[in-house]
C-alpha cells in the first residue's frame, strides 16, 4: 500500500488556541508538511483545489511547484484538480511545466468540483459542471499526448493544429478520477482505463464501497483486465497515539471545531461525537493496532492500493503531529506495505528512472 499526505489548505482558527495564521504562514506550513512527509518516508503529497471559504488552495500547481523545489522523491498529487473550472489549455501549460520541474513526479486527481463559489466565480453550475469536466479531460489528454491538436467543443474556442508548450516530461500522465458520490465519474474513469480515487470522507463505508464496485463492474464491461483496475481512497481524519483514549482526547477539540465549521457552512452532520466519528467513519484515530485493523477492513471492501492521510496538524502542536506521523510510519505502514501489494507512484513508475524512455508501469 502507498500513503499520501493531503491538504485542502483550510484557513480557520486553530481549534485549541483560537489564533488564525496569515495566508503566508498557512501556505508556508503546507510546504513544511511536504518536507516532513519526504523525511518520514511517505510516498506522496497532495494539494486540493478549492475556490471558497474556508480554503486558500486555489492554485495547486503553484504550491506543488514550490514543493517540487524543496523535495526530491515525493510523488506530487492534486486532490482534486477541478477541470470543470479551468481552461484545459492553461491547465496543460501549468501541469506540463510542473511535470518538467518535478522530474516526472506528477499525478493528477481530477473532479468536477462542488460548492456555490463555482457559479459566482466561474459561472459553472451543477447543470453543466459534469459536461465541462468531461470536455476538459478529453482536451487535456489530447494536448498531453500530441504536438498538434485540432479540436472543437462547447466551452472554449476551437483549436486547429495547435501545439501547447512546454511539452511534458512524462509520455503518459496518470490521471485519477476523484469521486465522492458520482457514478458518472466512476464510469468515465473505467471507460478510459484510468484509476479511481474515492473521497471516502463524509459517510460510513457502504456508499463508497458501492461506488468502487460500480467502477470495477464498468472497468470489466469496457474490456479492461480486472487485475489492472487501480483504486485509492481518502480518510476522514488522522491521529495515531500509543493508546486509543489518548487519541480520542487529543482529537476531541479538532472534531468539535470541524463540527462548528460544518454548521457554519451548512455541511451535513453525519457523526455527532468524536467516539462515533472514530468508530464509524474512515478516520484513523486510535492506537497503531486500531488503525492497522481499520485500514485492513476497508481494504477488504475496497481493494484499494493508495490512501491519503491529513497533512495538517489541526490543533495539535508540531511535535504531536510529527509523533503521529512517525508512529504511523514505524508501526502501521510497514505491515500494510507488506500485506497489500501496490503499484509505483510518481517517478517510480519508470523502471529506467527516465520518463522520456516511455517505459512506465
Amino acid at each position: 500500500m502507498k500513503f499520501l499526505l493531503l491538504t485542502l489548505i483550510t484557513h480557520t482558527p486553530d481549534p485549541v488556541t483560537g489564533t488564525t495564521e496569515s495566508p503566508r504562514q498557512r501556505l508556508r506550513r503546507v510546504v513544511d508538511s511536504a518536507r516532513l512527509a519526504e523525511e518520514l518516508g511517505y510516498d506522496g503529497f497532495a494539494v486540493g483545489e478549492r475556490h471558497e471559504d474556508p480554503f486558500i488552495s486555489a492554485a495547486p500547481p503553484v504550491v506543488l511547484s514550490h514543493i517540487a523545489a524543496v523535495t526530491s522523491r515525493l510523488a506530487l498529487f492534486t486532490g482534486v484538480t477541478t477541470l470543470s473550472l479551468l481552461d484545459p489549455v492553461r491547465a496543460f501549460e501549468d501541469y506540463s511545466t510542473l511535470d518538467n520541474l518535478s522530474d516526472g513526479r506528477l499525478e493528477l486527481i481530477i473532479g468536477k468540483g462542488n460548492g456555490a463559489a463555482q457559479a459566482k466565480l466561474f459561472h459553472v453550475t451543477t447543470e453543466d459542471q459534469w459536461d465541462r469536466n468531461r470536455e476538459g479531460y478529453e482536451l487535456f489528454r489530447k494536448l498531453w499526448d500530441s504536438d498538434s491538436v485540432t479540436w472543437e467543443g462547447r466551452f472554449r474556442p476551437s483549436l486547429t493544429e495547435a501545439k501547447a508548450l512546454p511539452r511534458p516530461l512524462q509520455p503518459r500522465l496518470r490521471i485519477w478520477h476523484g469521486s465522492a458520490t458520482s457514478r458518472e465519474s466512476a464510469d468515465y474513469a473505467a471507460r478510459h482505463g484510468d484509476p479511481l480515487f474515492s473521497a471516502n470522507v463524509t459517510y460510513p463505508i457502504e456508499p463508497y464501497a458501492e461506488l468502487i464496485d460500480h467502477y470495477r463492474e464498468r472497468w470489466a464491461a469496457y474490456g479492461h483486465d480486472p487485475a489492472q483496475a487501480l483504486v485509492g481512497a481518502g480518510t476522514a481524519g488522522f491521529l495515531v497515539t500509543r493508546t486509543s483514549q489518548q487519541a480520542l482526547d487529543l482529537y476531541r477539540p479538532i472534531f468539535e471545531a470541524r463540527l462548528a465549521v460544518a454548521r457554519k457552512f451548512n455541511v451535513p452532520i453525519v457523526f455527532e461525537s468524536v467516539e462515533d466519528f472514530a468508530a464509524r467513519s474512515s478516520a484513523l484515530i486510535g492506537s497503531p493496532e486500531q488503525v492497522l485493523d481499520k485500514v485492513s477492513r476497508y481494504h477488504e471492501r475496497f481493494g484499494h492500493e493508495v490512501i491519503h492521510l491529513s497533512a495538517d496538524a489541526d490543533g495539535r502542536t508540531e511535535a504531536q503531529h510529527r509523533d503521529s506521523l512517525e508512529l504511523f510510519q514505524s508501526e502501521v505502514a510497514p505491515a500494510l506495505r507488506q500485506r497489500i501489494p501496490s503499484r509505483p507512484l510518481g517517478a517510480d513508475r519508470y523502471p529506467s528512472g527516465d520518463p522520456r524512455n516511455g517505459d512506465f508501469s
